[in-house]
């Protein structure tokens, strides 16, 4: 049976994620984040809280992420680890809001929602402490930089997270959803959420004076035809296109050439672009097309080529078993529920616990009318809160007891 929470633990909860919400960190640098999030840990008596999980380093050395935090709480009795997770990071984007906790911080906010996501965590583990599992084990995470894709790999390849944490045998985590009506939920089996990664073109030549371009080598028509031909390898750009295997998107975010004066030919230039499909086979495949093609139109101009890849993510694929698992606590919970027909377009590194062990990611409704994820005016609502507790629990108590 569920053990609920009290009127002052749910003010409380309200309290500390409008406190998250007021100071945002961006994804790899959560330290203050980090930092509430075990005190309010320490608390609740887990039988471990390990901290520090997740670092790794930039190309440029730059030191990042190490943030990420697991709290056990055990039985005692042998059974199964169930692993729960949030995600602890804001993003870079300016709030436009009235609320009284909006964003302090320029350019730093919480519009995905993962304020939510942690109180939804906490308030689990104020259930558990209160009521332990029967049997087995519970690990809560809260993980680095989720939305650059880099944080659960991070975590994952952690040997402090393997050392001192039990393998998981299963996997759960939910997202926030507009569009969805408040509390209901979508949940299918298979493929949820699309794999993309973001590649950046460079392109190098000569620059030359703007009356004599003949004498550098300029990357303007290597660009045009590589953006023509990044163009080429989407079929998502049909409206009709079903997100199936085939489903394929290349999105051109970002082009510079040159220096913006009337005087130099262009010698270098850049493309950035995100792949997105719905399986990790065809973004292989996506992968080596579009470098392909770069390569070939930098050889054709006489120019030099680099390429980078960042925000990488694998496609979050839903296993049977733990769906069936969330979708049994729905039902026991009497949390209206939707069957959700295609994959998310967008990404999640959540992903990346599905390579462990069996996983399954959830949508859980923030309204119908509520601004969409990445909004300048999304916040978090916080009725949520509970609910998902809830889910969660019903999960942990049907499988553990």
């Amino acid at each position: 049976m569920s053990t609920e929470l009290t009127n002052a633990e749910i003010n409380h909860l309200i309290t500390f994620r409008q406190a998250l919400h007021r100071r945002p960190d961006l994804s790899g640098q959560e330290m203050a984040t980090a930092q509430r999030v075990v005190a309010e840990l320490e608390q609740l008596s887990p039988d471990r809280i390990v901290t520090g999980l997740g670092p790794w380093a930039e190309p440029d050395g730059t030191a990042l992420g190490g943030t990420g935090i697991a709290a056990l709480f055990e039985s005692g009795k042998d059974g199964p680890t169930l692993l729960f997770r949030c995600e602890l990071d804001g993003l870079p984007i300016e709030e436009r809001s009235d609320v009284p906790y909006c964003s302090e911080l320029e350019t730093k906010a919480h519009l995905c929602g993962h304020d939510g996501h942690m109180a939804i965590l906490l308030a689990l583990a104020m259930r558990l402490g209160k009521q332990r599992p029967a049997s087995g084990r519970v690990i809560l995470v809260f993980q680095p930089a989720e939305e650059t894709g880099k944080g659960a790999r991070a975590l994952l390849q952690d040997p402090e997270f393997a050392t001192r944490l039990p393998k998981p045998d299963m996997a759960f985590a939910l997202h926030n959803l507009p569009g969805l009506g408040l509390g209901s939920v979508a949940l299918k089996s298979g493929a949820m959420c699309c794999a993309s990664r973001g590649i950046r073109i460079q392109l190098e030549g000569k620059t030359s004076h703007a009356s004599m371009p003949q004498d550098g080598i300029s990357p303007v028509e290597a660009m045009m035809t590589i953006a023509a031909g990044l163009n080429g390898l989407s079929n998502g750009l049909d409206a009709g296109q079903e997100l199936d295997t085939s489903y394929k998107l290349v999105t051109i975010t970002h082009m510079s050439v040159g220096e913006p004066c009337f005087g130099v030919a262009p010698g270098a230039g850049e493309i950035w672009a995100t792949l997105r499909t719905v399986t990790d086979d065809v973004m292989g495949g996506l992968v080596k097309a579009a470098e392909t093609l770069a390569s070939n139109a930098a050889k054709t101009a006489g120019l030099s080529l680099h390429i980078e890849e960042d925000d990488v993510f694998d496609a979050c694929t839903n296993a049977q078993e733990t769906t069936a698992m969330v979708a049994k606590a729905l039902a026991a919970e009497g949390i209206r529920t939707e069957e959700q027909t295609e994959p998310m377009r967008w990404s999640e590194d959540f992903g990346q616990f599905g390579h462990h062990c069996p996983s399954t990611l959830f949508v859980l409704g923030s309204g119908i009318d509520q601004p969409q994820l990445h909004n300048p005016d999304f916040d978090f609502p916080d009725a949520l809160t509970p609910v998902g507790a809830r889910i969660f629990e019903r999960i942990i108590r049907d499988r553990l007891g």
